[in-house]
């Protein structure tokens, strides 16, 4: 690894515990001003630009590159929070304050998420790929783990405002790393010709400059009609919208259903994160996974299985094993997704496919929240449960009918 993937991910770390920590101090800080109602209105106000605006956001990062558009988001971030802590510092802000500052920072995350998830391309060689993302896993564990315990000590000794002001911190120390990482310019010219994975890119990004809703449709025609992004892009939304209700609603039912309380809910995503963790230590030291593409079809297979056996477990210890081995599983078929689909894509369009995978995880898969819920009022917790692991499977059944996929190696440092 050399120092600028290091750097890259320490800054990831730095943001991501940042990330933890505002969204915690957000929502006390609402407490303090408002009611449950509008707790719940503050906290939800930054998802609306960012899913919105997060494939405009990938467009930008082909445009202006993603090193320039990821630094000079990490700024604003940084600028806005140190500002809203010494607003809560020297008075309590209002409602609308504090709206306002959830939907800036949620407009600035869409350009922010899809320029930093187009760096590793760009920093680490092709032979580096799996084991960045592996690191890249593993430091988003960290990052969510240690967020909430700092936001509560610092939110014990200081208040929101104290929070706010480490949460600013972090991310200037996010901003220094990302200005001393240093990226490997284009290709000149660009890639001309047709690619391993059937896709003739001479002539889908032309000499001359495109308006950007132009380079939008360029880049999802550029997504839908390549051999490999294509169906892995498919296949990683139906594993979304068939999962997250599942891992975040369905447990908090299952578990109340079951009587297991909060603590089992816990004990079940803590499980799960074990499981993720330790596959993503496992793809920074394994040599070679043979027939990437295949494996990365079989584990989503096997990892849906395992999330919707969940409403099956007779009790609270099969379910936390069941966790820790579909996070295992999961972890890995994540990983070679990502590194797959980042190794396939042309370096001029890794911000519009970077943008769709991000919408993918953070714009897409909560709209299945309030459908679960209906669904279960219905017919029931196990047979809903169930229904998600099966639309995940459909997934794993998009990727392995194509042939690309099927076929698909990760050369290896």
């Amino acid at each position: 690894m050399n120092g600028n993937v290091w750097r890259w991910l320490g800054a990831y770390a730095a943001s991501l515990i940042g990330d933890a920590i505002y969204f915690l101090a957000l929502g006390w800080a609402a407490a303090r001003a408002a009611g449950p109602a509008e707790v719940g209105l503050v906290m939800a106000a930054g998802a609306v630009p960012r899913a919105l605006l997060m494939l405009g956001g990938g467009v930008i990062a082909d445009r202006f590159g993603p090193r320039l558009v990821v630094i000079s988001s990490d700024a604003v971030r940084c600028v806005v929070v140190l500002v809203l802590a010494v607003v809560v510092a020297l008075a309590s802000p209002g409602l609308g304050a504090l709206v306002t500052v959830a939907l800036v920072f949620g407009a600035v995350d869409a350009l922010f998420l899809p320029a930093v998830g187009a760096l590793p391309p760009r920093v680490a060689g092709p032979g580096q790929l799996v084991r960045v993302q592996g690191l890249r896993s593993l430091v988003e564990r960290v990052g969510h783990t240690a967020g909430p315990p700092v936001a509560g000590i610092a939110m014990g000794l200081g208040g929101p405002g104290a929070a706010f002001a480490v949460a600013s911190a972090l991310f200037g120390v996010s901003l220094v790393l990302l200005l001393a990482v240093r990226i490997a310019p284009l290709p000149e010219g660009g890639a001309v010709g047709l690619d391993p994975a059937g896709v003739d890119r001479a002539g889908l990004e032309s000499a001359a400059p495109e308006s950007p809703w132009r380079q939008l449709r360029s880049g999802l025609g550029y997504i839908r009609r390549h051999g490999v992004i294509g169906p892995l892009m498919l296949s990683g939304a139906l594993s979304q919208l068939g999962t997250s209700a599942p891992l975040t609603v369905g447990l908090i039912l299952l578990a109340g259903e079951r009587g297991w309380g909060p603590s089992g809910v816990g004990w079940i995503i803590g499980a799960f994160g074990v499981g993720a963790a330790c596959s993503a230590l496992l793809l920074t030291v394994v040599p070679r996974v043979p027939r990437a593409g295949a494996v990365q079809n079989l584990t989503l297979l096997v990892g849906s299985a395992a999330i919707g056996a969940l409403a099956l477990a007779p009790s609270l210890r099969f379910a936390v094993g069941l966790a820790v081995a579909g996070g295992l599983v999961c972890g890995i078929c994540g990983g070679l997704a990502v590194a797959l689909i980042q190794a396939s894509t042309d370096p001029a369009y890794l911000g519009r496919v970077s943008s769709v995978m991000a919408f993918t995880a953070v714009g897409l898969a909560p709209l299945a929240y309030p459908a679960f819920g209906l669904a279960v009022s219905l017919w029931g917790i196990v047979p809903v449960f169930l229904a998600g692991g099966v639309l995940s499977m459909a997934g794993a059944i998009a990727g392995t009918t194509a042939p690309l996929v099927r076929q698909a190696e990760l050369t290896f440092a």
